[in-house]
């Protein structure tokens, strides 16, 4: 296992403590993803070098898909991409309002250096690049009239295609920018806002700067083209987008599930307009398979369609639809190996972690939450990691006579599970370990 720092190791604990996918150190924890490695490098370079690529993740609740998509992410953050993970809701982000899948886009827009609200610092880093070109080019640095003028032509120029079709987007940028070099931060800050889709922007900055309305459904699609302009101008080497939780469009009304199908397919077909994108998207086997979910919409399942063998082995991992073999005994043992491992690492109780919560109680204890949830292994991995740290690990660090063979019964309350969790569970159990 790579060293893993202090900062990183208390974020994947604290994270899997509270029952959720840590963001970052995933390379520590990934197990049975070997055989996707190869492909997604592969994937993530050919977007780099300004291709589109999309992948559908399928996968059962608990299966790991969000830790999948997170995985990709920091992979393609090591190689300079810009990331944002959007949940898709049916009341907060509904997908076939783009709109506002834009604006949470913007929101949880993410970078190397930047974990969250990243889009003022590749919008700056976008115009800094542009100066320097244009200083490249002969502009003395100190003619600031003639610096902005040039800047703001060359970014015309890098936008054409995109102000053809939105002008508005290059307006706001040029806004953005006069406003910027001028010190008025509140003018800047409020075009910055149109820009990230936000709505609600004071009527006068959008006047001065020659803008009307928000960003809508159609504009968003090209809003995204201009963020991929500035991206790949700036230094990045593209977005990976995810959208997770696909499946939540089964349970909307029909015809908002089928504008938000249909919102889907317009992007899959438009993929080519957008390099520098890789797109993911996330669901459940019955999201691809039933009769609520693509096959609604004949031209997206076509697009989807990934026949799989008995074998998941043999699975080709360059079409467009994968899935996750899920957890067993085994993996989950060897997750929570992993887990224990970076825990111990920096502890004053390192050696009696390593001999109070061995192998062999690693797996009793996986067996024995996955038992509590009707032997559905697949189902349990939230669940184990939460009670391996905060209920195992955290009491051998804490107390030293704390031996969890002897002073520690599983117990597991509905109020701590998820729906599907919930489902899994026969019997309100109490099992001794």
């Amino acid at each position: 296992m790579s060293a893993v720092s202090p900062q990183r190791r208390s974020e994947i604990i604290d994270a899997l403590r509270a029952g959720a996918v840590p963001r970052r150190g995933l390379e520590t924890l990934a197990v049975g993803l070997g055989h996707f490695d190869r492909v997604i490098g592969e994937e993530l370079e050919a977007v780099r070098a300004g291709g589109s690529k999309f992948k559908a993740i399928r996968g059962e609740y608990g299966g790991g898909k969000t830790f999948f998509a997170r995985w990709v992410q920091e992979r393609a953050k090591k190689l300079g991409f810009a990331t944002s993970e959007v949940q898709i809701s049916e009341t907060e982000t509904p997908l076939h309002r783009l709109e506002t899948v834009y604006r949470r886009l913007m929101e949880r827009l993410s970078t190397a250096s930047m974990e969250s609200g990243a889009l003022r610092s590749i919008v700056d880093g976008w115009f800094f690049t542009l100066e320097e070109d244009v200083l490249a080019n002969g502009v003395d640095p100190s003619d600031s009239e003639r610096l902005l003028g040039e800047t703001d032509a060359l970014m015309q120029s890098r936008l054409s295609r995109i102000t053809d079709l939105s002008p508005s987007f290059a307006a706001a940028l040029r806004g953005y920018r006069r406003a910027s070099a001028a010190g008025d931060n509140a003018a800047a800050d409020a075009l910055l806002s149109w820009v990230a889709g936000q709505p609600n922007v004071g009527a006068k900055f959008l006047r001065d700067a020659g803008l009307r309305g928000e960003i809508d459904h159609y504009g968003a699609l090209k809003a995204l083209q201009g963020l991929l302009t500035m991206l790949r101008d700036g230094g990045q080497a593209g977005l990976v987008l995810v959208l997770d939780e696909v499946e939540t469009l089964q349970r909307v009304r029909g015809d908002v599930r089928e504008k938000a199908l249909n919102a889907l397919r317009q992007l899959l077909d438009e993929l080519p307009l957008y390099p520098g994108l890789y797109l993911l998207i996330t669901g459940t086997p019955a999201f691809f398979d039933g009769p609520q979910g693509i096959r609604r919409l004949t031209p997206l399942a076509q697009r989807l369609h990934t026949d799989f063998g008995s074998d998941p082995r043999f699975d080709n991992a360059r079409a467009p639809q994968i899935r996750l073999r899920g957890f067993d005994l085994d993996s989950l043992r060897d997750v929570g190996r992993k887990v224990r491992d970076i825990y111990a690492t920096g502890s004053s109780a390192e050696q009696r972690i390593g001999e109070l919560c061995d192998d062999r109680y690693i797996l009793t204890l996986a067996t024995a939450v996955s038992g509590s949830l009707g032997g559905r292994v697949g189902v349990a991995p939230r669940l184990f990691l939460k009670k391996l740290v905060s209920d195992v690990l955290d009491r051998i660090d804490q107390f030293p006579d704390f031996d969890p063979r002897r002073h520690y019964e599983l117990t597991i309350s509905t109020a701590e599970m998820t729906d599907v969790e919930r489902g899994a569970v026969v019997d309100d159990i109490e099992l001794p370990l």
